[in-house]
């Protein structure tokens, strides 16, 4: 009869605390901790008539500025998901919002999520930056796994994950069901050991020497962070 076997005892490890830090600062975004009186205004416009960005989001497009604020205010106020909106530090304006949920610190487990960027935005360094500042704020608090979920037919989505560095895990069938429309969702991981070598990629690609006069990329992100992945998305 074959030994039993166990997994690795986490001897030294602590239970991480909850998000709280009001303001995540980096150089190119400040991430604010989401205020409906504070931010909705701005958010609205920057995301207004731009429908698509809701298609995959279990709420919106939302109708008026009032309903937006009406949502944020009753639903994106709590501590699971806890939300940031994001201030480009260019511009001054606010050109998206994300949050933590799923917030599991007896497990060490954490996920990003609800995220949702202007077109100006999309793309950009500050977006970029802005997963790097979250998914830092929670190794550095302690967490052992930091979560991406999408839908499985959300291939931007698929492949944003795949660029940032997280780990394809593989498809949950029918997991739930989202605006009366069955959902499978992809699952994606960075695991805490493999976060020094991340953060070395996500600093190389932030830094400005890797941008030219135009702005643009001398090295891509995705090239940076293949060898800290351990799985690809086969559908990419």
């Amino acid at each position: 009869m074959p030994a039993k076997q166990f997994g690795e005892s986490l001897v030294n490890w602590k239970v991480p605390v909850p998000p709280g830090q009001a303001v995540l600062e980096g150089h190119t975004v400040r991430l604010e901790r989401l205020s409906a009186d504070a931010h909705a205004a701005d958010l609205f416009a920057a995301v207004s008539g731009h429908d698509d960005l809701w298609d995959y989001l279990p709420y919106g497009p939302f109708s008026s500025a009032s309903a937006y604020h009406r949502w944020m205010k009753e639903s994106a106020s709590g501590q699971d998901p806890f939300f940031y909106a994001l201030r480009d530090k260019g511009t001054g304006q606010c050109g998206g919002l994300a949050s933590f949920l799923r917030i599991t610190p007896e497990a060490g487990s954490i996920e990003i999520g609800h995220i949702c960027l202007s077109p100006q935005i999309q793309r950009s360094a500050a977006a970029t930056e802005m997963q790097f500042l979250m998914m830092d704020w929670a190794f550095c608090a302690g967490y052992r796994r930091f979560e991406w979920k999408c839908d499985a037919l959300n291939v931007p989505s698929r492949r944003a994950a795949q660029r940032l560095g997280f780990s394809f895990e593989g498809v949950f069938r029918q997991a739930t069901i989202v605006k009366g429309r069955n959902r499978d969702t992809a699952w994606f991981s960075v695991i805490d050991s493999e976060w020094p070598a991340l953060r070395e990629a996500y600093r190389v690609w932030l830094s400005p020497a890797n941008f030219d006069e135009a702005g643009r990329q001398k090295e891509r992100l995705s090239d940076l962070t293949r060898l800290t992945r351990a799985g690809s998305d086969p559908t990419l």
